[in-house]
């Protein structure tokens, strides 16, 4: 009888271990599963928008100094700009040729909107027409530039415009020279230009890239002789 009270007594402590045993176990576990679930994720690192670092270029339908542009009145436009100015850019008049202040301009830099101060041509593509106005085989931004047909003295020609600040600009021919055969035919007096070593001056270093040397004469066409 004792032998049987030491072997039953001895099985009861052996089954209370490992009860003990096991729930410690699935209790660490259970800890384990919890410490899993609450541990933060690391997050990717966010890159930051073009717009938002250092010497990014102005957004769309912004000036120069990225804000949104709000075109002035009519009556602000003639204070602040000159006769001719006024009436090329906002009446969308016509400047004589060759009595115009950028015709024959050779210096390097960017050409703004007299208006809105966005940039709209480079020296880079500037070539000698032969007609008296500047004139450019492409633009600096194709999606802040406006075509319109215009049939004004009996015959259609292709206004063009600028988007953010409504200029009259001038009109497109398709007389030009390679790689695009186009000719924007632009009055200076819808212009501002601003030479190559005050763009960062001016907030628009970005553009500081169309004069890199390995880019300045890739793909630049000849001129046109004068007619």
């Amino acid at each position: 009888m004792k032998t049987k009270s030491i072997f039953g007594s001895l099985g009861i402590a052996l089954c209370v271990c490992a009860i003990a045993c096991f729930s410690t176990s699935c209790s660490e576990e259970a800890t384990a599963q919890g410490a899993e679930k609450e541990k933060p994720v690391a997050k990717s690192e966010t890159k930051k928008p073009e717009a938002a670092k250092k010497g990014s270029a102005p957004r769309k339908g912004s000036g120069p100094s990225g804000k949104k542009f709000v075109k002035p009145s009519r009556e602000e436009l003639k204070k602040r700009l000159t006769e001719i100015q006024y009436h090329v850019a906002v009446e969308d008049g016509t400047e004589r040729a060759f009595q115009n202040e950028y015709w024959d301009n050779k210096k390097e830099g960017v050409y703004v909107d007299i208006i809105s101060g966005v940039p709209l041509f480079s020296s880079t593509h500037k070539f000698k027409s032969g007609t008296g106005w500047p004139s450019f085989w492409t633009v600096v931004d194709k999606e802040e530039i406006v075509e319109k047909t215009d049939r004004k003295f009996g015959w259609v020609r292709t206004e063009v415009r600028s988007k953010t600040g409504d200029t009259h600009l001038g009109h497109l021919f398709d007389d030009g020279p390679d790689p695009t055969g186009l000719r924007y035919c632009i009055n200076s007096a819808a212009l501002r230009f601003i030479p190559k070593e005050k763009l960062k001056e001016e907030g628009l270093e970005p553009y500081l890239v169309l004069f890199e040397e390995e880019k300045k004469d890739a793909g630049k066409p000849e001129e046109k002789k004068p007619e």
